[in-house]
């Protein structure tokens, strides 16, 4: 048996490959993938060769990045963190053939997994397969901005995803799908307003086809338009949180504008070129404001016990259940069969094509 897996061999280099399908060894179970998303901003910095991993080593130990081999050096092999699978055998009573789940495992069209090392999540029947791209790994990772958000507020003390953003005002910079599920986050989770901001007119297209309402950053100045809007108290007006999803320094910059005195950034961001840009030097320090990144590998401080990877799925399945239809509308831009992703990844890296949310069909 052999599996057909996309394979990034060099910077606008991809390719469909094929592999030897692993052995299914007792204990684990096989899946035939039905969907596979593409994460745009970190599969295409593999693709245009700017993912820090492809150039220096990340010690663990130290967290930090130093000089030497590339920890991850081309060929790529494992690209892409959204799979959903039907099993179709399996050597192991935890999961049953039929089965459909969501996994991270890449662009690939079959795999066998150990579920004591990996995660597998049904899917309820009353969710569209094709949403459960989400549910592994996407959708935690804006829970978890939502996260940080109740942890800045209350601590340890977080009982639900609402507590950093249930009755405030709520900007979310960026309109990509990070950007806009966490938007739909804070909007299902109670926030008195949520104003997405990007410059991009078919994206805020989009947003307010979700039901967000949205500001154009090149228009009038948004930070005037919302500190005019948005009043606290005698010099205290603007957002009370701003989820930044958009890896570039203006975006941080905006951001950072937007906030009331002593407010919070929570960044999701992926910044491949840096953020020189960004003007430390102006409202960040005359606003006392906090920066917060909400990276997926860590959830806040003394909260993984109560709120693990499996909560933050669950999250996602209620957003889904309740937004699903509108997500799968708009949101989804391209389905197309997983023989054309090294054309498709190639073209967007190049700009030559632009998407929202790509699924590749198994």
């Amino acid at each position: 048996m052999r599996d057909k897996v996309v394979v990034v061999s060099g910077p606008g280099a991809v390719e469909l490959a094929e592999q030897d399908a692993a052995e299914l060894r007792e204990g684990t179970f096989r899946v035939e993938t039905l969907y596979s998303g593409v994460s745009a901003g970190t599969e295409l910095s593999f693709v245009k060769g700017t993912n820090p991993y492809l150039n220096v080593t990340w010690n663990p130990d130290l967290c930090l990045f130093e000089p030497g081999a590339a920890s991850t050096p081309y060929p790529v092999n494992r690209l892409g963190y959204m799979q959903v699978g039907r099993v179709v055998e399996s050597r192991t009573p935890a999961v049953a053939v039929g089965t459909v789940g969501a996994m991270t495992y890449g662009h690939r069209t079959g795999y066998v997994a150990d579920p004591l090392a990996e995660r597998f999540v049904p899917l309820p029947d009353d969710l569209d397969p094709l949403l459960g791209i989400y549910v592994a790994h996407m959708g935690p990772i804006c829970a978890n901005g939502l996260l940080h958000a109740a942890a800045d507020l209350c601590g340890t003390d977080v009982r639900s995803l609402g507590d950093g953003v249930r009755g405030r005002r709520v900007a979310v910079v960026g309109s990509g799908v990070v950007a806009l599920l966490t938007a739909l986050f804070a909007k299902r989770h109670g926030a008195a307003s949520v104003v997405v901001l990007d410059p991009t007119p078919q994206r805020r297209q989009v947003a307010e086809a979700l039901g967000l309402e949205t500001l154009d950053p090149e228009a009038d100045d948004p930070a005037v338009v919302l500190k005019t809007r948005w009043n606290h108290a005698a010099g205290d007006r603007g957002a009370d949180v701003v989820f930044q999803c958009r890896g570039q320094a203006w975006a941080l910059h905006l951001a950072l504008r937007l906030l009331r005195p002593q407010g919070t950034v929570i960044d999701l961001a992926f910044y491949q070129d840096g953020a020189d840009a960004v003007r430390l030097g102006e409202e960040f320090h005359h606003n006392g404001l906090s920066l917060r990144c909400a990276q997926i590998g860590r959830v806040p401080r003394g909260l993984a016990p109560t709120w693990d990877r499996e909560r933050l799925s669950a999250e996602t399945i209620e957003l889904l259940r309740q937004y699903g239809d509108v997500i799968r509308k708009h949101l989804v831009s391209a389905v197309v069969p997983m023989e054309e992703a090294p054309a498709l990844l190639t073209d967007l890296a190049e700009r030559r094509r632009q998407e929202l949310q790509v699924v590749l069909t198994g």
